[in-house]
């Protein structure tokens, strides 16, 4: 039964002698189990045009390379150093006590010992003039950065600012460029199983790539248990491990997609997150050009009334409720209320807390808002002008 489809697949491509292309004949055998093309017992295998495209698709390089190859040459390895000051092992007061030094023949141990503490991370080179994204928490507290680069060099690295509410940071390359830059995405552009690829260092292991899918989008950090901070992460099951942090992550062309920030261990591990780009971008450009970024606040604590009882009917069944207002800032100030629950700010609609935030966001600090709030089954409009939160922090201080 071979021998005759055989023959009649080398009959019907008898003609197609530019097309020709001999293979092994185990090979061939494999790729006729898999449907590419039909498979004579003799002589040589005749693939048609099309199916011959289809062989050069299934042999050509994956898409990863060719994604990692775009970006990959401006990933980096961020060596970190910082001096920490520790008190003797010996149990507490002991050495304090004078007659117990002399007693003991022991000098004045009383000073703090200091040791140098490394750390290492991942970054990605995002503008020509030697810019690299990382995560705060990799280059917190550092006394030096070494930035090591895809082709060996290692050049010396000098923090031009950090934000530790969104977990970002920028370091400057000092050395003379030119610098391989990796070309920045649009995360709002992303749907949930698209490819994902994180690249960095896990354990000190450089130029590790894994792969994945996005597994899902606007993940709040509070969902994660992280409190102190205001994200909405990219969740991934492309393994980010420790190391991977402030390492890109990629979509199927190579662009930065996300920023990868931290894993899931213990129940649930396997689970990674990333900071979209689109929020690391403004972040960054905020860090550059005043050295902090601002996170304009009303001075409020949200929660989600989707999944509560309550009277409102399915059209109204969305909104987030105030849970806590803290005195004396915008919102108290503003006239919002405990349990008021917002509806819209400037005319959009605020389905979820997350919302709020990132509406508070755009518009930024100082300027009025007009806040849409439901109050005991009425619509109310209040003026609010939001503040940034290190304003905030120094008001509570005064309290």
């Amino acid at each position: 039964m071979l021998n005759k489809y055989s023959r009649k697949c080398k009959t019907n491509f008898s003609k197609l002698s530019k097309s020709k292309i001999i293979l092994t004949r185990k090979l061939a055998l494999f790729f006729s189990v898999i449907g590419l093309w039909c498979v004579p017992v003799t002589g040589p295998l005749i693939i048609s045009p099309v199916k011959a495209d289809l062989l050069k698709a299934f042999t050509k390089n994956s898409f990863v390379a060719e994604a990692l190859a775009r970006s990959g040459p401006a990933v980096v390895t961020l060596e970190t150093q910082r001096r920490v000051f520790s008190n003797s092992s010996l149990p507490p007061g002991f050495l304090t006590d004078p007659y117990l030094q002399r007693f003991f023949g022991l000098p004045d141990l009383r000073a703090p010992r200091e040791h140098i503490e490394r750390g290492q991370g991942s970054g990605v080179i995002f503008a020509a003039d030697g810019l690299v994204l990382t995560n705060a928490h990799v280059i917190e507290q550092t006394d030096r950065v070494m930035i090591g680069m895809s082709d060996g060099r290692r050049i010396p690295g000098r923090v031009i600012g950090q934000d530790s509410i969104t977990d970002l940071a920028v370091i400057q390359l000092e050395g003379a460029g030119p610098w391989p830059t990796a070309p920045l995405g649009n995360s709002d552009n992303l749907e949930v199983g698209d490819w994902a690829i994180a690249v960095g260092n896990p354990y000190g292991l450089e130029n590790t790539v894994t792969l994945g899918i996005i597994s899902n989008l606007n993940r709040n950090v509070t969902q994660l248990g992280i409190s102190g901070k205001r994200l909405e992460l990219i969740q991934t099951d492309a393994a980010i491990n420790p190391g991977n942090s402030g390492g890109p992550l990629l979509n199927a062309k190579g662009e930065v997609v996300g920023i990868n920030m931290l894993v899931r261990s213990g129940p649930g591990a396997g689970l990674g997150f990333a900071i979209p780009i689109n929020r690391a971008r403004e972040i960054a450009k905020q860090l550059v050009t005043k050295g902090k970024a601002s996170h304009p606040i009303i001075g409020v604590s949200l929660s989600s009334i989707s999944n509560e009882n309550n009277n409102f009917n399915k059209a109204q069944e969305s909104g987030a409720k105030i849970r806590y207002v803290i005195p004396g800032s915008p919102a108290d100030q503003g006239g919002l209320q405990i349990n008021d629950v917002i509806i819209s700010i400037e005319g959009e609609l605020m389905e979820e807390p997350e919302n709020v935030v990132s509406a508070i966001n755009q518009y930024g600090a100082n300027q009025y808002l007009s806040f849409k709030v439901r109050r005991r089954g009425k619509d109310m409009v209040f003026s609010i002008k939001p503040i940034d939160m290190s304003d905030l922090e120094m008001f509570k201080k005064k309290l």
